[in-house]
C-alpha cells in the first residue's frame, strides 16, 4: 500500500501544473537552485559552511586580489554581508586580506594554500551534487544554460547599475 502511495504522490508531482509560475524566470530558476542548494549543504556539512562561503571561495580563487567590494556583487550578497563572511574565510585559513596600497579603505582577498586545498574538496561535492541535474542533459543544452544565464545576469547587473 505505502508503495503504491509514494507512486501516486510521485505521479502528481511529474504532472504539477505551475500556473503563471511556469512562467516566471525567477521561480524556475530558484526551485532548481533550492534543491542543488540542499544536497549541497547536506553533502558539505562537515565544513559548516555558511550561505555563500563556497562561492566566494572559488571568486576569490579565480581573482586573486578581489576586492570586498567586487566579491559582494559577483556572489550577489550585501557588502555588510560580505564582512563577517570573509572574517569566517579568514580565520579558517583559506583567505588573506590586505588594504590596498591604493586606496587604504579596499581591501583585497587571495586564497590561501590551505583555502585550496578546501576548495578542491568542495568543488568535488559541488560536481557529485550536480551530476544528477547533469546528466539528463547534453553538452549542447549545458552550454545554452550556461550562455542563457550569463546573457540574464549581464543584463539585469547592466540594468541596476543604470546602464
Amino acid at each position: 500500500m505505502r508503495e503504491r502511495m509514494a507512486d501516486k504522490v510521485e505521479d502528481e508531482v511529474e504532472h504539477v501544473d505551475l500556473g503563471r509560475l511556469g512562467r516566471a524566470l525567477g521561480f524556475r530558476f530558484r526551485r532548481v537552485q533550492n534543491k542543488l542548494a540542499r544536497d549541497f549543504a547536506t553533502n558539505t556539512a562537515g565544513w559548516k559552511l555558511r550561505s555563500g562561503m563556497f562561492s566566494s571561495l572559488e571568486i576569490i580563487s579565480a581573482n586573486p586580489g578581489i576586492s570586498q567590494a567586487m566579491l559582494s556583487t559577483e556572489v550577489g550578497l550585501d557588502k555588510s554581508a560580505v564582512v563577517p563572511l570573509v572574517d569566517d574565510l579568514e580565520k579558517r585559513g583559506w583567505v588573506i586580506r590586505t588594504r590596498s596600497q591604493e586606496d587604504r579603505r579596499r581591501n583585497h582577498l587571495s586564497i590561501t594554500e590551505a583555502g585550496k586545498a578546501e576548495l578542491d574538496a568542495l568543488a568535488r561535492m559541488m560536481d557529485e551534487t550536480e551530476s544528477t541535474a547533469l546528466a539528463v542533459l547534453t553538452d549542447e543544452e549545458r552550454a545554452v544554460i550556461s550562455r542563457a544565464l550569463d546573457k540574464v545576469y549581464d543584463a539585469y547587473i547592466r540594468a541596476s547599475r543604470g546602464n
